[in-house]
């Protein structure tokens, strides 16, 4: 299935209907917290059936491939990338956000900084990368 590269998330729910019959789809608290969405903003909606199979949406520029396994990480090792520090992690090191949310940890960074790294290590949900450079 190929997926836009203007995804903001992915996630798994339950399309509800309403007493009003409208039907509704609950965005998962992480989605807000991670700065993907904001809350009363309009977004499309892309539906994918739970069986695998594609239901239609509008959007059909799409890029980037997906395997059945749930998203696959915007990084990859030995990629090196542009990132700005955006917080800090519970053992002190830099947190960057980069595609959908994705977590990047940089050690012995600092809130603001804009740094060059390249990725070391890449999990389903988080990476870590080194500073190769400042940024400024």
């Amino acid at each position: 299935m190929e997926i836009s590269e203007k995804l903001l998330c992915l996630f798994s729910a339950e399309v509800r209907e309403t007493d009003g019959g409208e039907y509704v789809v609950d965005v998962p608290s992480r989605e807000i917290d991670t700065g993907s969405l904001e809350p009363g903003e309009t977004y499309r909606v892309a539906l994918v059936a739970h069986d695998g199979g594609t239901a239609s949406a509008d959007d059909a520029d799409a890029t980037s491939t997906r395997n059945d396994d749930g998203p696959q990480p915007p990084v990859e090792p030995g990629e090196m990338r542009y990132v700005e520090i955006e917080d800090l992690g519970k053992q002190g090191d830099g947190i960057a956000r980069v595609e959908r949310g994705y977590v990047i940890i940089v050690p012995d960074t600092e809130v603001g900084e804009r740094v060059k790294i390249e990725v070391t290590e890449v999990k389903s949900n988080f990476a870590v990368g080194e500073v190769v450079e400042e940024a400024g």
